[in-house]
């Protein structure tokens, strides 16, 4: 059953990687500009942000399964209006729409994760970004192939729109009640561990830390692709291998996810905001294919792998566990609520300067600030 639900957030992974990849598409044929490509590229961020924590409160009134179905549905439909936009503000409003159902999704998920598998919980969010990975492979992939056999960047976005609603039924038949609504009600010590209420210093801390992670984190992925095929005059298809090695790099969220239930918070986070720092500079530095490949690979694992699913671990660890669904929502809201302006931002610094420049501005500068916030991380105070 977890199998079914982790397959279903592949198409959302899906979803979310293949825009970016037409974008270069999108924006010759209306003529968009270079920031506003960007914030249509991570503007479905802002409706993970703003839903994040009233999926919170969704979850207290229905089932899981019910949110997450309804998630699925408004993303999936998103998707599919998208290829019908007439301008600017219309495709905004539907990519934004697609994140209102992906932050659903994905607050449901961390929620019956949390819930059901509680002794292992970041091995458990780092198999949810492992199927965000399986996406980020097959999106690129797909699309870049789908794109370069057609030339029509509508044909992959309604292929997309279409396979939510096949998730949807596969979930509806397979996924029962006593697994998607089980509820910790330890009372022992793993319950008494962590904070007894949502404001504390390691809630907070890490809330900045998923603000910044937002901003790196969507700043490649909203203009990478665009990089890549204006910058380095990439084919559709080899810009769709190199965000795919991306992916790749995701797939060791399980590793990642077992690293941060092992270890302190400070070392691990700490080293992995080093390691975008290094990343970042480098990703923007090089124009060499299979560099590329690499270093895209590299980040997926120190990015995606390891800072994403341990910002939501440990958000989650921060707290009792009886306030595991808050705490999934802060983490959605703060880091995907800063991810909405991250490929507005890039754009608007590669406009003032250049693509190195903004590298070195939002991945490098920024990745550094939050590998010095995660050294004061109270590691004493978590559910470890």
């Amino acid at each position: 059953m977890f199998a079914v639900l982790l397959a279903s957030y592949v198409i959302n992974a899906m979803d979310r990687q293949l825009f970016p990849l037409l974008a270069a598409d999108v924006r010759r044929e209306y003529g968009f500009s270079l920031p506003r490509i960007g914030l249509l590229s991570t503007i479905f961020t802002l409706g993970m942000a703003v839903a994040g924590l009233p999926t919170s409160h969704l979850l207290a009134r229905f089932s899981r399964k019910a949110v997450l179905q309804t998630g699925i549905a408004i993303f999936s439909a998103g998707t599919a209006l998208t290829v019908v936009s007439h301008g600017f503000l219309d495709m905004l409003t539907y990519r934004a729409i697609t994140g209102i159902g992906e932050a659903m999704e994905l607050t449901a998920l961390l929620a019956i994760a949390a819930n059901y598998f509680t002794r292992y919980r970041a091995v458990a969010f780092g198999s949810v970004n492992f199927c965000f990975a399986t996406g980020a492979i097959i999106g690129p992939v797909l699309g870049g192939v789908i794109l370069s056999a057609h030339r029509n960047w509508r044909l992959p976005m309604i292929l997309f729109g279409l396979l939510g609603a096949l998730a949807m039924i596969l979930i509806a038949l397979a996924v029962k009640p006593w697994f998607s609504e089980t509820r910790d009600n330890s009372h022992g010590p793993h319950d008494l561990a962590g904070a007894p209420k949502l404001l504390n210093l390691n809630t907070a801390l890490l809330t900045s830390m998923s603000l910044i992670g937002g901003l790196v984190i969507y700043g490649y992925l909203g203009m990478y692709p665009t990089f890549l095929r204006e910058g380095l005059h990439y084919t559709p298809a080899a810009a769709g291998a190199v965000v795919g090695a991306f992916g790749l790099g995701a797939l060791g969220s399980v590793a990642g996810g077992w690293l941060g239930d092992h270890f302190s918070p400070r070392y691990v986070l700490g080293l992995a905001f080093l390691g975008a720092a290094a990343l970042g500079y480098l990703l923007f530095h090089t124009s060499a294919f299979a560099v590329q490949l690499a270093l895209s690979f590299a980040w997926g694992f120190i990015v995606s792998g390891t800072i994403y699913v341990n910002l939501a671990g440990y958000h989650v660890k921060a707290v009792r566990s009886s306030l595991a669904g808050p705490a999934s929502g802060i983490f959605v809201t703060s880091l995907y609520g800063s991810a909405a302006l991250g490929g507005y931002l890039m754009g608007w610094i590669v406009g003032h300067g250049s693509w190195a420049r903004a590298g070195e501005v939002q991945l490098t500068a920024l990745s550094l600030i939050g590998g010095m916030l995660s050294l004061a991380l109270r590691s004493d105070q978590m559910s470890l």
